[in-house]
């Protein structure tokens, strides 16, 4: 804290630098949380920055009764808050699919969610939630939850992710929103039974042996067309969805539909490459360019297991790839590899 309190000076005086290593330790939980509070990786990166200039011109009005990282976390959720209200983050659809495309079963209301790579969360600081959490931290960023809270208000999914993702307490979560602790409490209530009927899957856990076994079958699959093969592994109840396309299709036979009449259709030749996001395992798709043999990134199939099969699919654009550090380009001559450098060829 003496450390913190001598930066803090410093940086009220004008030192960027000592801002810079006053705030350094919290970026990436910071960019977390906005990206919670988003749904969106790209908007998390904006409300970063807008969150770390926002705390560098309030310097003067942070008292130091609470954390640097309490406070921090009261300017990047009013940032948040900020940007939601903006209404003008939402990408719009420019591909339609063919017209043989199989019906869609259901809605997508969510249409703006992005995918987050664990290689980013695994660097996140050590930083044990408050004692009021009930979130399990690989549930906090599953794709399931991170959807389920974007379809509370943008101030009740504040209150959730404060309460029972990060564990901050009624007194803190009030002072941050500007509210009252009886206000706060009526919301959180309200929140975790607007989540409780969701209907979530199963938290995502650390990856095993068996799903990544189900993994190279599935991506093996993909690679040869094989349908059937494909649907022997996804479970009855599979879900598919491909935002920011407001549509989803259910079911195994609607499954088999939509991969012969969409999937295979439109990607004639694949290769993968095998990463994970939001706690879950992945698949980079390369696309080969008949032009000059290179194979291009066109999206990232994030998977969804359950009980030895594959209960979801979502696939996103090619422009998520970026933050998974994974080329954009593979080599014709080259065999794919996953985001460890390990041979993935199917």
């Amino acid at each position: 804290m003496a450390a913190d309190e001598a930066l803090l000076d410093r940086a009220r005086c004008g030192d960027a630098d000592a801002f810079t290593e006053l705030v350094e330790p919290h970026r990436r939980e910071l960019h977390v949380h906005c990206y919670r509070m988003l749904g969106s990786f790209d908007d998390a990166d904006d409300a970063l920055q807008e969150t770390l200039l926002a705390a560098w011109r309030g310097l003067a009005t942070f008292q130091a009764r609470s954390s640097v990282r309490t406070w921090l976390y009261r300017v990047a959720t009013n940032t948040c808050l900020n940007l939601v209200r903006a209404a003008s983050r939402r990408p719009q659809l420019t591909e339609p699919l063919p017209a043989s495309a199989p019906a869609p079963t259901g809605a997508e209301k969510i249409t703006w969610l992005q995918p987050y790579p664990d290689t980013m969360l695994d660097a996140l600081p050590d930083h044990a939630p408050g004692p009021d959490a009930r979130v399990e931290q690989n549930e906090a960023v599953s794709l399931a939850f991170v959807t389920a809270l974007q379809l509370l208000s943008p101030r009740a999914r504040a209150v959730l992710i404060l309460r029972d993702v990060l564990g901050f307490s009624a007194r803190e979560v009030a002072g941050t929103l500007g509210s009252t602790e009886e206000a706060v409490t009526m919301t959180l209530s309200r929140a975790r039974v607007s989540l409780r009927g969701k209907s979530l899957p199963s938290p995502a856990r650390p990856s095993t042996a068996a799903e990544a076994a189900l993994v190279r079958r599935l991506a093996a699959a993909f690679t040869a067309h094989d349908v059937d093969e494909v649907v022997s592994l996804l479970a009855e109840d599979v879900r598919i969805a491909m935002p920011p396309l407001p549509a989803v299709w259910e079911g195994r036979s609607r499954a088999a539909g939509f991969l012969s009449e969409v999937v295979f259709l439109l990607i004639p030749e694949a290769r993968f490459v095998q990463t994970r996001a939001n706690r879950q395992p992945a698949l980079a798709v390369y696309t080969r360019d008949e032009t000059n043999g290179l194979w291009h990134g066109s999206g990232l199939l994030v998977i969804t297991p359950r009980g030895g099969q594959v209960a979801g699919l979502t696939r996103f654009e090619s422009h998520t790839l970026r933050a998974f550090g994974l080329p954009r380009v593979l080599p014709d001559d080259d065999p794919p590899a996953d985001a460890s450098g390990r041979s993935a060829r199917c």
